[in-house]
């Protein structure tokens, strides 16, 4: 029991786990103390103090929880009690049907004490009048700037040729694709928010990337996860906690730097992209007197950090997981590639070719299902008493809604742990959406930028199946290729090469 609570909170010596426990029972004296509501979520028996920390496993957390209990039941992540959801007709239920009972954000220890109140603005984390404000402010302006629209897949057809003559350079030689594939994801987000790309060997731009990246992964470590269970205390443990709040400061410094640059060359009547609106809106105050306490510098800063995390990361992620797919199953590529050749031919891809590539298509959503690279959504958080699905939910209880369970559900998919593209096909090979398909999560608090991530993700893909053919390298076969994903957050593939050769 002991080596699990060790493995559990990291790395600390059996001397350091006694002394959690010890100062845990002089901080948290009353934990579990008080009577339950009756009928609330079932669950497996929290210890004292520390929950069930030591019946979940911290590196697979989604695995450990999923229908062990139901799909509706309650765990304790040290004093903390949680409500998790799982299977798809309960997180639907949920998210869309109690949209509002179970549409605010659950703000994070991590942040809300690093960050000066981060969890107060911004879009991610935000509740209330700031989230709401924020959200349509970003909707807007990202759509004028692009998202969704012409000019977006005009940036996202320029950028795959980026991204093209970047893999020619390789000559066919196995090379690992992350880098190139999150540059090229990454540089459409600043388009629209800065007004411009980046040249894929500027240091600053790798390494702010670089530090979004890390700082995402480190939220999910045991340590951050100790630290947020017991915040108090964590602080003196958590070595995590130190990394990302310097990677944070350093962020932030570069951000400022930029946001400056944009202010000193704003042009009112011709905006570059979202900071030049939020800068625009912010003079529109000025001149009318009314000060919008949301339209702060803070809260500029926050927004844009937000889009570029959520912006890169999942989608590079997803990429990567397709292209592993597409070397570990030879055949379906050679469909994809028989399939764009007798649609498009050599012209350049169009979005709207996605309706006459059925298959293409299908292999995309199949790749996301399977891959489920969130596969808890950001933690939700109860607005109200609720009574769900014949339980009592009490207000600000947090809730998890595993999307893996969606995404994997038996009674949805035929083939749920196997790579079927078939899912989203009919008997005539059309594409067919499935209700079940839920990598943005849903609901009020769906993903911001569904819609671009669609467009990437096809058009990029796409245009690369078009001109290269993707191979192992030599001596590697489909069968050494490993499909477990890293324990990561967004869960990534292990890392590995390919050949990317031109196709004649």
């Amino acid at each position: 029991m002991l080596d699990v609570f060790l493995q559990s909170f990291g790395s600390l010596s059996l001397f350091g786990a006694l002394l959690v426990l010890l100062l845990v029972l002089v901080i948290f004296p009353s934990s579990f103390g008080s009577k339950k509501p009756r009928n609330e979520p079932p669950g497996p028996t929290p210890l004292p103090l520390i929950g069930n920390l030591l019946q979940i496993d911290m590196w697979n957390r989604h695995k450990s929880l999923q229908k062990k209990y139901g799909s509706v039941f309650t765990i304790y992540m040290g004093p903390k009690k949680m409500v998790v959801l799982a299977g798809y007709k309960t997180v639907k239920e949920a998210l869309v049907n109690y949209a509002d009972e179970f549409g605010e954000r659950h703000p994070l220890c991590v942040p809300w004490i690093i960050l000066y109140n981060y969890c107060l603005s911004g879009v991610l984390w935000s509740n209330g009048d700031s989230w709401k404000e924020m959200r349509r402010f970003s909707l807007i302006n990202l759509r004028d700037y692009g998202m969704g629209k012409k000019a977006c897949e005009d940036k996202i057809i320029e950028e795959s040729f980026y991204l093209s003559e970047e893999l020619k350079k390789f000559k066919g030689e196995p090379c690992d694709p992350s880098q190139l594939l999150t540059n090229a994801v990454s540089n459409i987000i600043s388009s629209m928010v800065y007004g411009s790309r980046f040249d894929y060997e500027d240091p600053e731009f790798i390494a702010l990337i670089d530090r979004m990246s890390r700082s995402i992964k480190l939220m999910a470590t045991p340590s951050m996860q100790f630290y947020n269970a017991f915040p108090a205390i964590g602080k003196w443990f958590s070595g995590a906690q130190k990394e990302f709040q310097k990677l944070q400061v350093l962020v932030r410094e570069y951000n400022l730097k930029v946001f400056h640059q944009l202010k000193e060359t704003l042009n009112p009547h011709m905006c570059r992209g979202f900071v030049d609106a939020f800068f625009v809106r912010q003079q529109q105050q000025l001149k009318s007197g009314v000060i919008n306490p949301h339209f702060l510098d803070a809260n500029l800063h926050r927004t844009v950090q937000q889009l570029f995390g959520a912006g890169t990361e999942t989608t590079a992620t997803t990429f990567r997981w397709i292209l592993l797919f597409m070397i570990k199953y030879p055949k379906i590529q050679d469909q994809i590639q028989e399939e764009i050749s007798r649609v498009v031919g050599s012209r350049k891809l169009q979005y709207e070719d996605r309706n006459n590539l059925p298959f293409t298509n299908a292999v995309i959503h199949e790749s996301q299902r399977l891959a489920s690279i969130l596969p808890t959504s950001v933690p939700r958080r109860t607005s109200k008493d609720v009574t769900f699905q014949g339980y009592f939910i009490e207000k600000g209880t947090v809730v998890i809604p595993l999307l893996a369970s969606v995404l994997h559900d038996e009674t949805e998919w035929e083939k749920p742990h196997s790579f079927h593209p078939a899912h989203f096909l009919d008997k005539d090979g059309k594409f067919v959406k499935r209700d079940a398909f839920m990598p943005f999560s849903a609901g009020r608090r769906v993903c911001l930028g569904e819609g671009l991530a669609r467009m990437e993700l096809f058009l990029f893909f796409a245009t690369l199946l078009q001109n290269f053919r993707l191979t192992p390298p030599p001596g590697v076969s489909e069968d050494d290729l490993d499909l477990t994903p890293q324990v990561l957050a967004p869960l990534s593939p292990r890392p590995y090469k390919l050949c990317v050769v031109p196709r004649t």
